[in-house]
């Protein structure tokens, strides 16, 4: 064993002593190993916690998401209230089961009032995910009872940012929506919601066994904890027979579009998000491979000029397995300083994904360098060196080298670094066909029509808390008076009011099938598909300038009518009445069609939008207020202003005449070019990337490849004398260099488009 660490240590010397000796190859070696493992650390920083780390729950294999999927609830699975009390009964492959009912803006409004997100949830909801607070006890089902004194658990940012980390803060009260909480408990800083919602703080839903039928159509997220030996495929088999009765809860046109899901809980919680971490990834690794061809190329040259000492070596009787040792040895040196240069290259790499990726991206803040990555950048390293010293150490020195002026490489050696070479540009055009097809996408859903024009519009949005705004005619009152003062700000060219903003977010949506027109039988054949709605004023459409096609805008003597217009979106107007005129038309609930607008983005940039239609905004609770909407709906109001001045200016005079009527209400304000901007963040940072990972390949490609015409060109040196001696011309000399490069580029990116 010490002979054998003293030979190892003895190849150790030799092969820095070569390096030394060699600058420009170590330096460029170096780099391409740097460049490969610095750019797959940084992404698997960034996607590891998604594709490969385990959820922060406990036993984490056995929890589930399950429930029914339908059109009209487009966020995953879901279940009906009396549904939830079916499945928790016996003879259920649960043995536990929770609920939460969505997030939802909410305002702590103590001093500093600022808006949070909340989310309601079922009092085992913790318990059945395995998560204990690190303060206090969480809720009880004492907690959950009509009555019951409120209570609410923080987030650790919360807790640490708003509240200085009081290790005494359970049992103290806040203010939460305008009214007072007990705070129950800490939530520890790993804690996240199932589905990855941003939630600050969590509240208990009330939803009692005694009131199911009351609440039987209520919409809950589920989550279940599998009993022992119970698999996903077993338990969704076991509800099967449940899931018919589910859909007598079901109205009938909605029944043939209804499926049942059970999935677990990870793939409930990463969603898309995985399909693009593994395109990341992949296309992290692509680059590796091609910076391990690159060095192996590099090798591979370097080995053949030193064929005459290997075969002097091998004369003097130095064993074969000696010689590959030493040629490994060599590598894995290298490489380990690649993987050291390649750690301190992905921190720099890190940094700038971090600050240039979307905040969609799930765990993105927690993405770091961590001894999880560093142990994987090492086994990339050394796997790599394995793979590009692998081919240089097992080629067998030769005795005829012994008396040639000139180390002389087998034709095997110069095809496989052909080869090389064209899997680098098969590799980089898949990359390049990917990133350009990315970018295409992305210009296509930044220069689409939006139906409107955002340039200099303003937004800003609040919500009313309920404990001070409990009745339709308080806060339409509060929403008439801020329309009245915010309308007399000098220079505000128009103002309008909405419950929701187009082009994304949350937005009000129904079936088709629900708007049934006067004189028409309603539709039996299903829902229809959804269409979006939204609740706005007359100045609505002046601020975002959507132009009327047909018919007449919003008139402010129609505000205090009972019987509410409508303006319908070309699509919707298409599939309501055909080729017939839709202005004039009546809906069998008394509503008149007054306007035809253009189709305006409403469902993202990148999906499809949905039909549309838009109710005036009455000054008294009318119908659709009271009864077309929910109870958070009914208190959120999205301010869209048109002005003069800038925006900075504008926000200031909009928050002084809001404070001067409720100064606790928290305002979020966004122009509408920032929110395209946001929408457009996820494709335009997998554009970015992509293109970064296809400019490195090429580049890699490139070396690679005058590597090798260069290498060629040494080698044949002799030859070419010959041949020139012979008659030919340099431009011919070229020509037959230049062929037999372009022969195996052409191979590399044939193969690349065929695998594009």
């Amino acid at each position: 064993m010490h002979l054998f660490f003293d030979s190892l240590a003895q190849d150790i010397r030799f092969a820095l002593r070569t390096y030394r000796r060699s600058p420009g190859f170590t330096a460029t070696a170096l780099i391409a190993i740097a460049l490969g493992v610095g750019a797959t650390a940084a992404v698997f920083s960034v996607v590891d916690r998604i594709l490969f780390r385990s959820l922060p729950y406990r036993a984490e294999t056995q929890l589930v998401s399950f429930g029914m999927l339908a059109k009209v609830v487009d966020d995953g699975e879901f279940l009906f209230a009396a549904d939830f009390k079916d499945v928790t009964e016996a003879n259920s492959p649960f043995r536990s089961i929770a609920h939460w009912s969505g997030v939802n803006d909410c305002d702590l409004t103590g001093g500093n009032p600022v808006r949070e997100r909340c989310a309601e949830v079922g009092a085992n909801f913790l318990a059945v995910l395995g998560v204990r607070p690190i303060l206090g006890d969480g809720f009880t089902f004492a907690d959950v009872q009509p009555g019951a004194p409120r209570k609410v658990m923080l987030s650790y940012g919360v807790w640490k940012g708003r509240f200085g980390a009081d290790p005494q803060i359970a049992g103290k009260s806040l203010m939460l929506d305008g009214a007072p909480a007990r705070i129950a408990g800490v939530l520890p800083a790993s804690f996240e919601l199932p589905t990855l919602q941003q939630a600050e703080l969590l509240t208990p839903d009330i939803v009692l066994p005694a009131g199911w039928q009351h609440n039987a159509t209520r919409v809950l997220r589920v989550i279940g904890r599998l009993k022992d030996g119970v698999t996903i495929e077993g338990a969704r088999a076991q509800l099967a027979g449940r899931f018919a009765r589910m859909l007598s809860y079901v109205p009938p046109p909605f029944r043939k579009e209804v499926q049942f899901r059970v999935r677990s809980l990870r793939d409930r919680q990463m969603g898309s998000a995985a399909v693009a971490s593994w395109t990341l990834f992949g296309a992290a690794l692509a680059v590796l491979l091609i910076a391990a061809a690159n060095v192996a190329n590099l090798l591979l040259a370097r080995s053949a000029s030193r064929q005459a000492e290997l075969a002097v070596r091998a004369a003097l009787g130095i064993s074969r397995a000696r010689l590959i040792r030493q040629m490994l040895t060599e590598s894995l040196l290298l490489a380990l300083a690649g993987c050291v240069t390649g750690c301190a290259l992905a921190a720099i790499i890190l940094r700038v994904l971090v600050r240039a990726a979307p905040h969609s991206l799930p765990h993105l803040e927690n993405a770091s360098l961590d001894g999880r990555v560093l142990v994987v950048s090492l086994l990339l390293s050394l796997a790599t060196g394995l793979v590009f010293g692998l081919a240089p150490a097992v080629q067998q020195p030769r005795a005829e080298t012994l008396g040639s002026a000139r180390s002389v490489s087998p034709r095997s050696s110069t095809f496989f670094k052909n080869a090389l070479v064209a899997a680098q540009i098969a590799v980089s055009m898949v990359l390049v066909a990917a990133a350009g097809l990315l970018v295409r996408s992305l210009w296509n859903l930044e220069t689409q029509s939006l139906g409107m024009q955002p340039e200099h519009v303003l937004t800003a949005q609040l919500v009313l808390p309920a404990s001070r705004y409990k009745t339709p005619e308080e806060r339409i009152a509060f929403f008439n008076l801020i329309e009245q003062q915010l309308g007399s700000i000098p220079g505000m060219r128009a103002l309008g009011l909405s419950d929701s903003l187009p082009p994304g977010g949350w937005e009000r949506s129904r079936p088709l099938s629900a708007l049934a027109v006067r004189g028409q039988p309603k539709r039996t054949d299903g829902t229809g598909g959804l269409i979006t709605w939204r609740y706005v004023s007359p100045g609505y459409f002046d601020v975002l300038r959507i132009p009327l096609l047909e018919g007449r805008a919003f008139r402010e003597d129609e505000r205090d009518r009972k019987v509410t217009p409508y303006i319908v979106s070309q699509s919707l107007a298409r599939r309501l009445f055909g080729a017939q005129n839709a202005v004039g038309q009546h809906l069998q609930s008394g509503a008149e069609i007054v306007g035809v607008a253009p189709d305006v983005k409403n469902s993202g940039l990148a999906g499809a939008s949905n039909p549309e239609y838009y109710v005036l905004r009455a000054h008294i609770p009318d119908d659709v207020y009271v009864n077309g909407t929910g109870a958070v709906a009914q208190r959120t109001l999205s301010l869209l202003f048109r002005s003069a001045i800038s925006a900075d200016t504008l926000r200031g005079l909009v928050r002084q005449k809001i404070a001067a009527i409720d100064g606790t209400l928290p305002l979020q304000f966004q122009t509408m070019r920032s929110r395209l901007s946001e929408l457009a963040e996820g494709p335009r940072f997998d554009a970015l990337l992509l293109i970064s990972f296809a400019a490195a390949g090429l580049l890699l490609a490139a070396i690679g490849l005058y590597g090798t015409i260069a290498y060629l060109v040494t080698q044949c040196t002799q030859e070419i004398g010959i041949r020139m001696s012979l008659g030919a011309t340099p431009a011919g000399i070229a020509r037959m260099m230049l062929a037999h490069s372009i022969k195996w580029t052409a191979a590399g990116a044939a193969v690349g488009v065929i695998a594009s």
